[in-house]
């Protein structure tokens, strides 16, 4: 019996994903037969009517078990593109998701209202995870530097290693300590997306999130703000005259992290900036200029 073409191993592993009601059953294959085979768009295109080796089928079909099974393609091919940047993933680290690129947006309005680009900046990231923040602002500051801080030695490695691939290694630097606990000095911007999901709704979350990303880094407390009540307080303390907060608000919980920032000497620095779902997803706070 001839083995499978690409073209025909990628048609079926599309077909078993669309049967079993994946949403995204084309763009999925694509992505793990390419993998699979180690070809891009051109070089699966190219190789269409190629015969697999018994090894690259193997591989395939272990993929799709996998996929199957629930883990996200994300998790299995071992990176995640985000601000253009490919970043590498770890068992410590979420999936960065494009909804977390408003908070990017958001960072980049301020600064870009409070002068040029290409200025010296101060940056942090608190509870940097894979470093897809910090990495995304560092690649549109080119004179900034940035702090990347985590409480899982794991996920500073993985950041370090996104960091040297996105060749901002230079212009970052990686803290382990809780938020900004081991921070000192003044930014001119701090960003963080903290867990924000309510302990009680975890078990409801989607199964590619729920058994696949790191709990430490999806867990809330009772109402979602534990986090945000730790490092409020200690990121207004840092901020320089005239800086900037910005936080990755979950749904329904930007008019409560306005209040923690207003009770910790924060003013609104503009109106929550809303993700492609309308759910306002970026808040932000000013440390008034003296």
């Amino acid at each position: 019996m001839r083995a499978p073409t690409v073209e025909a191993a990628r048609r079926a592993l599309a077909a078993r994903l669309k049967a079993a009601a994946m949403e995204s059953a084309e763009l999925d294959a694509r992505i793990l037969t390419g993998h699979a085979l180690g070809l891009d768009l051109t070089g699966l295109i190219s190789a269409a009517q190629r015969e697999l080796t018994s090894d690259e089928s193997a591989r395939l079909e272990a993929f799709m078990r996998r996929r199957l099974a629930g883990e996200p393609v994300a998790r299995i091919i071992g990176e995640k593109e985000f601000w253009g940047l490919p970043l590498r993933l770890s068992a410590a680290t979420l999936v960065p998701r494009p909804d977390t690129e408003t908070v990017v947006e958001l960072a980049l309005e301020l600064l870009r209202a409070g002068g040029d680009l290409n200025r010296p900046l101060r940056i942090a990231d608190l509870g940097t995870g894979s470093g897809a923040i910090l990495l995304a602002l560092l690649s549109e500051l080119p004179a900034a530097h940035g702090f990347g801080t985590d409480i899982s030695e794991a996920a500073l490695q993985t950041a370090a290693a996104n960091a040297a691939r996105s060749a901002l290694s230079d212009r970052a630097t990686f803290v382990a300590c809780d938020y900004a606990g081991g921070l000192s000095g003044t930014f001119d911007l701090i960003v963080s997306n903290p867990p924000y999901i309510r302990s009680a709704d975890i078990a409801h979350l989607a199964e590619e999130v729920r058994n696949h990303d790191p709990l430490a880094a999806l867990d809330g407390g009772a109402d979602g703000l534990d986090a945000y009540r730790a490092l409020i307080p200690q990121a207004a303390g840092l901020l320089a005259p005239g800086a900037a907060l910005v936080v990755e608000a979950g749904e329904g919980q930007s008019g409560p992290i306005q209040a923690l920032m207003t009770s910790a000497g924060l003013t609104p620095a503009t109106a929550p900036k809303a993700d492609l779902a309308g759910i306002p997803r970026a808040v932000a706070g000013h440390k008034m200029a003296r």
